[in-house]
């Protein structure tokens, strides 16, 4: 998925609630072993890198959100605060 793709994407969940808008109390990253990343919902393999986030609100009753290292990345640019 190319990065225009992407953000749309990560914009379209986060304004019907699918992502988090709030920034993570707790990320971490380890290796993946086959989750599916919540923003581009493909797998993220053994061979790449999870990015595990805690959010301090509850988006749908949950806290806990996984990604590709992209896709964290494409999440924090687009809910980093604009100035």
């Amino acid at each position: 998925m190319d990065l225009k793709d992407l953000q749309f994407l990560i914009r379209s969940k986060l304004e019907d609630g699918r992502l988090p808008r709030d920034r993570f109390s707790t990320v971490g990253a380890s290796p993946g072993v086959g989750e599916k990343c919540d923003a581009c919902e493909t797998l993220i393999t053994k061979s790449q890198l999870i990015v595990e986030g805690i959010s301090p609100a509850r988006g749908r009753g949950r806290s806990r959100f996984e990604f590709h290292v992209r896709c964290f990345q494409a999440w924090d640019d687009e809910t980093r605060p604009k100035s």
